[in-house]
């Protein structure tokens, strides 16, 4: 495995290849090129899961290859530790303390809350800018026939699971085309596959177009199957194996967990290729802004085994926790001409930033829709312009487990946990000092406490649905 871009430090990442300035010469007005836009946001991808940042076992070459041309981020967070609020408070520009979905809430037969269709979507953003709009993978924020299917909250084209929980499995029984079923009765259609020939051919049906693709892979998401293919076979004998996994609820078996994990990031990777030589052939690619990030950090789930692959070694917890594994995640953006390639960024930003740096990327302000953005446009830095803006704070909550809150202020993090049982407790972390969060030092700095306390209580707003279980 090349070892060359492993060199991960307390502050975060720091690649040794190319750590350019971000500020470019000439910097170019943010709506003089409207570019073409596609977002991959993968399914429970942890911070270290990628070459890049400290991965050793797993190759992800094309996705180092980005980096090399583009620009990573080591303090970027999801917007939650879990898919479905993660994944709103991307698509509505609100933190999870003010977007509607703040849980994965389910609707039986098939299917998750659906989102406030009053509130503007990044669909409808690039929609009514004149893009053609596509999603393809799983979406999770509206059950089948609700008012938050993909189709009717700005996506021309969907192509997926609807639902999270049939996202489970990788060999559905259907998938969904726009608001139709199809059917798969012999479950022998890999959907990873069928999903991202469906995102390959909408970048050929509109490259004389702008379009705005929404790729939401299920990769590396639980179960842990695949085609047995040269991709499982680059890893199969590499790894002992100490078990198998049976199988258990909606997850296949594994009988090579550990093989099946590394197989499924590198076939991640071959797909970021594949997208990547689709716009170099149609000469897209420096007309077209390429982001690649994860929903919440890494699962042990359906058989993985994230201790064993280092991840949480790195950054403390998994998914559903509010320590840094369980949201900071990968990010990287690609754009040929206007990133500066092999630079390297501690900005702190999160999912919700998203809205506003697409506003600005296409002229919009603040008044293209009434409800406020809690997010800020991260476009200056990627451009390499000044003007670039920074949080006085990002704010988490999570639903599950009892329930949790936590502020980020500068290197300040405080975590509130078991909010529902009436007497919560809280860890503070300095975390420029503290990256892996051992050390609450709550009891030694009460003044930041009751600081970061006023901050939680304040940007939590009520919510029928999502209140704590109060």
């Amino acid at each position: 495995m090349n070892t060359k871009y492993f060199l991960y430090l307390s502050s975060g990442l720091v690649l040794p290849f190319l750590c350019n300035s971000v500020k470019a010469q000439n910097p170019r007005p943010a709506t003089a090129d409207m570019p073409n836009v596609i977002y991959l946001l993968c399914d429970d991808m942890g911070y270290s899961d990628i070459e890049a940042y400290g991965q050793q076992m797993i190759a992800t070459p094309n996705l180092n290859r980005l980096i090399e041309k583009g620009m990573a981020f080591t303090q970027f967070y999801a917007s939650t530790a879990v898919s479905a609020p993660s994944r709103a408070s991307l698509m509505t520009g609100q933190h999870t303390g003010h977007t509607k979905i703040r849980g994965n809430k389910e609707v039986r037969p098939e299917g998750q809350e659906p989102l406030d269709p009053s509130v503007k979507t990044i669909g409808n953003l690039f929609q009514e800018s004149g893009y053609v709009t596509g999603c393809f993978g799983k979406w999770g924020m509206g059950y089948p026939g609700s008012v938050a299917t993909p189709n009717k909250v700005g996506f021309d084209v969907f192509f997926g699971y609807n639902c999270q929980r049939q996202a489970h499995s990788y060999y559905p029984d259907h998938l969904w085309s726009n608001e139709e079923r199809v059917n798969y009765p012999s479950r022998d259609v890999y959907s990873q596959d069928a999903i991202h020939e469906h995102a390959l051919q909408f970048i050929d049906d509109n490259k004389d177009k702008r379009f705005f693709g929404y790729f939401t892979y299920t990769i590396p998401h639980a179960g842990l199957e695949q085609p047995d293919d040269s991709i499982v076979a680059m890893y199969r004998g590499k790894f002992y194996e100490p078990r198998s996994y049976g199988g258990e609820g909606d997850y296949a078996p594994a009988p090579e967990p550990r093989t099946q994990f590394a197989a499924m990031i590198t076939r991640l990777d071959t797909y970021v290729g594949e997208i990547i030589a689709k716009l170099e052939e149609l000469g897209l690619a420096d007309k077209t802004l390429f982001i690649f990030t994860s929903d919440n950090g890494p699962h042990d789930e359906g058989g993985a085994d994230p201790v064993f692959f280092n991840t949480e070694e790195r950054l403390r917890g998994l998914k559903r926790a509010l320590y840094e594994g369980g949201m900071r995640v990968p990010y990287i953006a690609y754009w040929p001409g206007k990133i500066q390639p092999g630079t390297v960024t501690d900005i702190q930003a999160a999912g919700w930033d998203m809205m506003p740096t697409f506003c600005e990327l296409l002229g919009k302000d603040a008044s293209w829709r009434p409800q406020p953005m809690d997010g800020i446009s991260i476009l200056p830095q990627l451009q390499g312009r000044e003007g670039q803006k920074h949080h006085d704070f990002l704010y988490w909550e999570f639903h599950e487990q009892g329930g949790r809150q936590a502020v980020r202020a500068g290197d300040w993090k405080l975590i509130r946990q078991n909010i529902s049982s009436g007497n919560p407790t809280h860890e503070l972390y300095n975390i420029a000092e503290d990256p892996h969060e051992d050390h609450n030092i709550a009891s030694q700095h009460p003044e930041k406490v009751e600081e970061l306390k006023v901050i939680m209580d304040r940007e939590h707003t009520p919510s029928d649905m999502f209140n704590f279980g109060r």
